[in-house]
């Protein structure tokens, strides 16, 4: 492994952290119904172009603490196909997060491509 590949991936992983939370609000913001964890899983892959993709397990313990801190709601069902599913529906709090947070991701990323200008 070379060093400049181990950089990029610590600096993805850190970066990776910071906006998963942003982005499942974003999702459930979004969603027209609530969602399990392996649907939420998808609709990264899909509109993230596969950036946002990574192991769905690690999904998990962002949506319980989203929902810990009054972000998000779930509930339990039963699947015909399984073992029960928890399904994440975004809170009134949750949507005022997304809000504030959508404003400072927008200010962060326009801030740092002025600072990267036309780096390569």
């Amino acid at each position: 492994m070379d060093v400049l590949d181990s950089h990029l991936r610590k600096f993805q992983k850190e970066l990776s952290a910071g906006t998963v939370s942003l982005a499942l609000l974003a999702v459930l913001g979004t969603a027209a119904e609530p969602m399990y964890g392996y649907q939420i899983a998808k609709r990264l892959e899909q509109e993230g172009e596969g950036v946002l993709s990574g192991k769905q397990s690690a999904l998990y313990p962002v949506l319980r603490n989203l929902e810990g801190g009054g972000l998000l709601d779930s509930f339990v069902e039963p699947s015909v196909a399984g073992p029960p599913r928890r399904y994440y529906r975004i809170t009134e709090a949750g949507r005022e997060a997304l809000t504030g947070w959508s404003a400072a991701w927008r200010a962060t990323r326009d801030s740092v491509d002025a600072v990267l200008g036309d780096t390569k």
